[in-house]
């Protein structure tokens, strides 16, 4: 890790901060890190945490501990640690990516769920009928269990004319596909949550379309925009082109597993041997455990779509040096770079399985 990659780790810390609402400050353009001075604690060392002290209404170690907590796991550090009024001192590790690649090979499409919320108060939704049927007016909703779509939706008839679906049946088809998928993070995290309450995540009005745009493209686009958002229109997510931000994630997942058949042709395979330079991909990779975990806790799936988003750009951008080119010959910076491309599909199908979609092997 660099010092310009140590200062775009911390700054996406502190962004990270700012969206969890654990920090109420504009995120700076840069952050500063320097060489640790004589004597001093680790490699590097910044500021940050007393600069944003002031604005965010809080002293500079409560933000320094803030800061701490959302770098502990990040690519590359092997430590955090804070001195003084509040400085924040960094030791690097000397490859941190082998330990990542480590990691979601052996967790696989589970990587990023933990116990974080084990022992916390147990979390009861409202069940699906009752988001079904918040008024006991009009038909159930076309969905089972949690969330996953049983077939073509069904009409009330009346007198020969189908029922036009009333504007609280829109609102609640959608707030069960949300609900479900906060349910499934929470466990996720390891708390103990399910239906037969009276929690609700309030949502703005979206209607569930498997029959018209199957059920991948149906749950992105009520997934994808934050709840009280307005859901995505269905027919654009349809496209395969680069800009359907679903299709490139899915694509991204899909490139991954054609990289590992040409590798195998080519007569190698993933083996993180030696340091990669993909500071972004890395990074990105590294934050899915937090991203998982912050989407719990704050009752919201599209933090995981976006940051699916992200990852599945990072990795496109990266795929084209995988394969030796011309008259190369694999080696072992070819087989790290598989191994990372393979870690990042990993991470994509895991992510998508977490929102109920599926990732495809081709496209």
């Amino acid at each position: 890790m660099t010092p310009a990659d140590l200062s775009l780790t911390v700054l996406h810390a502190v962004r990270r901060a700012v969206d969890d609402g654990a920090l109420r400050v504009d995120v700076p353009p840069v952050v500063k890190v320097e060489r640790a001075r004589p004597g001093g604690v680790g490699e590097y060392a910044s500021n940050i945490a007393l600069t944003l002290a002031r604005p965010a209404g809080r002293t500079a170690l409560d933000v320094a501990g803030i800061l701490r907590e959302r770098l502990r796991d990040a690519p590359g550090l092997r430590g955090v640690e804070i001195t003084g009024p509040g400085f924040l001192n960094f030791t690097l590790r000397r490859d941190a990516g082998a330990e990542l690649v480590r990691a979601i090979r052996e967790a696989g499409s589970a990587y990023g769920s933990g116990t974080a919320l084990a022992g916390t108060a147990p979390v009861r939704f409202a069940g699906p009928d009752d988001l079904a049927r918040p008024s006991g007016l009009g038909e159930r909703s076309d969905l089972h269990g949690l969330g996953e779509p049983a077939g073509p939706a069904r009409t009330t008839r009346t007198t020969g004319t189908a029922r036009t679906p009333r504007p609280a049946d829109l609102t609640e088809s959608r707030a069960l596909i949300v609900t479900s998928t906060v349910v499934r993070l929470l466990r996720g995290q390891g708390a103990d949550a399910g239906f037969g309450g009276g929690e609700r995540v309030h949502v703005r009005a979206g209607e569930y379309r498997p029959e018209v745009l199957g059920v991948d493209a149906a749950r992105w686009a009520l997934l994808r925009p934050a709840p009280q958002d307005r859901p995505l229109d269905g027919a654009p997510l349809l496209v395969q082109h680069e800009r359907n931000p679903l299709f490139r994630v899915r694509y991204a997942h899909s490139r991954v597993r054609r990289l590992l058949v040409n590798a195998a042709q080519l007569g190698f395979g993933p083996a993180y041997e030696t340091p990669v330079d993909a500071p972004v991909l890395l990074g990105l990779l590294g934050d899915h455990p937090t991203v998982l975990l912050a989407a719990a806790r704050h009752r919201a799936p599209d933090r995981v779509a976006r940051h699916l988003e992200a990852t599945a750009d990072a990795l496109l951008a990266f795929q084209h040096t995988v394969l030796p080119l011309g008259d190369e010959k694999p080696s072992a910076a070819h087989r790290s770079r598989l191994a990372l491309a393979e870690a990042a599909g990993t991470v994509l199908a895991g992510g998508l399985s977490v929102l109920g979609i599926s990732a495809p092997d081709r496209i």
